[in-house]
């Protein structure tokens, strides 16, 4: 997601909150908090990389696939940039999901030379 939009107002920017890839790794996998991290990249993407613990529903097909994400504890979503997670996001908070969190993008998670499972 760009920054213009993260900071007025685009996709995401009202009804989930944005987590920092180095505060992710630090509360969700060194302290190992209960939660479910959802790739919505395509399995095309999520093939070539994705970060550990992660599981794959793509944007596309995460409305018909919510069952497989639990409502009772918090949701992690991604992509490669943050565009795509920001609508995902947007759509969890309206099935009902009370705490989800989006952490933007693999790229800028690979920039800061946290791991990827290949």
């Amino acid at each position: 997601m760009s920054f213009l939009n993260r900071l007025f107002g685009g996709p995401g920017a009202a009804g989930h909150q944005l987590v920092q890839p180095a505060e992710y790794k630090a509360r969700y996998m060194d302290d190992a908090m209960p939660h479910t991290l959802v790739d919505v990249r395509t399995p095309e993407e999520f093939n070539a990389g994705y970060i550990p613990g992660a599981i794959n529903i793509s944007l596309q097909e995460l409305q018909q696939k919510l069952n497989r994400i639990p409502t009772d504890k918090p949701v992690i979503v991604y992509c490669r940039s943050g565009n795509r997670s920001a609508f995902a996001a947007n759509i969890l908070k309206q099935a009902g999901y009370t705490e989800v969190y989006d952490l933007g993008g693999i790229i800028d998670w690979a920039r800061q030379g946290l791991p990827i499972t290949r």
